[in-house]
């Protein structure tokens, strides 16, 4: 290799690590809140909230997706005028602040409903600074790619977003092996958003080191940058055209794609499944170890064969498959019926006596532990509130069904289809960044594809966990119900992306 050629590919690694680095760690500030929303809802709002806690906490989450477009806007206009690197360094410290300080609010006891509003302002400052980092750290990247590698190159930036899920999970899973579920529960959930500032605070160090985009520079030396980068990119008929269609044939599919995959099916397993904590993260865990490489590969894949049929054969696979795959899920959870012919043993009951606050009132739990002969346990617990008058009649105990845990085959198999879905969001996602960059002139890029970009995720792609929870949740409804809204987003993108969008290969990103 030429010396010159081992000073480019020098170069280009280095901005791919220090644009994937800050990136992941972003992510990871984003992901920890929807991974906690169960304790964090049971922190946030009153202790008899019941299933509304959840909703409200889930409601918190999407706000920060809602609020993205915005960021997406102030920010990108930022980096279209000032330039790339500026930018998306104030967007980590803003993220960062905002994770660290979460880690801090008092709880619903301490301060009442202040609570959950505080943590939602935080909540929005996060979406803001979310919505102009992606746009920032892939235009980077594709601005220093080769021709012909832009796929390739930008992949490694569509990583971080599954990494930083990934070290999320991570971090949760060993805190609370570490402090045990009650402590974790009390206030150990604190420690992954605290640790946080570690790990911004390395890599604005790292982004502190890095140099301006040299397309850019080269711009804004030749005084070609845009004096309105809103107005170009919204108020021009043929760029709003490009943006109208990044959104509804592309960004928007892959966004509920993306959420299905890596959320939904976290929150469905463990919330209607009723799996054990620690088991449907490790499920997620061992799903993303495997998916991952291959971002890079359907990003690379695209440089040969263009970005089109790649992503839109990812929304193809989720509409066919999604409700199977629930339906699997349900089925393979369903201890009520295997318990009638695979009973093998029951634990001795362990019973917790709490009075209810401001009564006379107990709140008695009977939890016993059974084991199937197929190898799945799970926890039923049979709850009843007795009343201080004595001659009342003692109610029938309400039962719940938690902490199932699987079987060697049914996990293994949960875990493929859990890798599926995941396998789905790389074809989606892995050449998304090169084909939103390509379809842009350098002077309106970062405002023009950040838009589409964090509408698709953030309003649609993020609202999945939500709606589809809100939805399941409706009179008369299935616990598959909530799938309908990502598989008709999906086919409706399908549609149009199908139709109007063309598979030319390597756009240029200099004009």
């Amino acid at each position: 290799m030429l010396p010159t050629e081992n000073k480019a590919a020098q170069s280009i690694t280095q901005v791919i690590s220090a644009s994937s680095l800050g990136t992941l760690i972003e992510w990871y500030d984003f992901y920890i809140f929807g991974s906690l929303a169960v304790i964090i809802g049971q922190q946030l709002f009153p202790s008899d909230a019941g299933a509304s806690a959840l909703i409200n906490t889930l409601a918190i989450f999407a706000a920060g997706f809602i609020v993205r477009p915005f960021g997406a806007l102030v920010f990108g206009r930022l980096g279209d005028l000032i330039g790339r690197k500026y930018t998306f360094l104030l967007t980590l410290v803003l993220m960062g602040g905002s994770t660290f300080l979460i880690g801090l609010i008092p709880s619903y006891s301490s301060i009442g409903y202040a609570a959950p509003i505080l943590v939602l302002i935080l909540r929005l400052v996060q979406g803001l600074a979310l919505g102009g980092e992606y746009g920032g750290a892939a235009t980077y990247v594709a601005e220093h790619a080769p021709a012909g590698k832009r796929g390739y190159y930008t992949s490694w930036i569509q990583t971080t977003a599954t990494l930083g899920l990934f070290l999320s999970l991570g971090v949760i899973v060993l805190t609370k092996n570490l402090l045990g579920a009650g402590t974790f529960a009390d206030w150990g959930w604190r420690i992954p958003f605290l640790v946080s500032i570690l790990l911004v605070g390395v890599s604005i160090y790292i982004r502190m080191k890095m140099h301006e985009s040299p397309v850019f520079t080269k711009l804004k030396a030749e005084g070609k940058v845009s004096a309105n980068p809103l107005k170009e990119s919204f108020q021009k008929r043929a760029n709003f055209k490009m943006v109208l269609l990044a959104l509804f044939g592309a960004t928007m599919g892959q966004g509920v794609v993306w959420y299905t995959g890596q959320f939904y099916a976290q929150s469905f397993l463990e919330n209607t499944c009723k799996l054990d904590f620690n088991e449907s993260r490790y499920i997620l865990l061992w799903a993303i170890l495997f998916a991952t490489p291959f971002f890079v590969i359907f990003g690379s894949w695209s440089d040969k064969v263009g970005r089109k049929w790649i992503m839109l054969t990812g929304m193809a696979l989720g509409v066919l498959f999604y409700r199977p795959i629930y339906q699997y899920f349900l089925d393979a959870t369903n201890v009520r019926e295997m318990e009638a012919t695979q009973l093998l043993s029951t634990s001795e009951p362990v019973v917790e006596r709490v009075l209810i606050k401001d009564t006379k009132d107990s709140l008695i739990t009977t939890t016993v532990t059974k084991t199937l002969r197929n190898g799945m346990t799970y926890k039923e617990s049979g709850i009843v509130t007795i009343t201080d008058d004595v001659l009342a009649p003692v109610p029938a105990p309400q039962t719940q069904i938690r902490d199932i845990t699987l079987s060697g085959s049914t996990y293994l198999m949960v875990i493929a289809l859990v890798f599926f879905q995941v396998l789905l969001v790389t074809m989606v996602y892995g050449p998304i960044a090169a084909f939103l960059v390509e379809l842009f002139p350098t002077q309106i890029r970062y405002t023009s594809m950040s838009l589409p970009y964090h509408i698709g995720n953030g309003v649609f792609g993020g609202l999945v966990p939500f709606i589809a929870t809100l939805v399941s949740s409706f009179s008369g409804s299935t616990p598959l119900s909530g799938l309908w809204y990502p598989i008709g987003i999906a086919a409706l993108s399908l549609v149009i992306g199908a139709v109007y969008i063309d598979n030319r290969i390597d756009r240029t990103v200099t004009d």
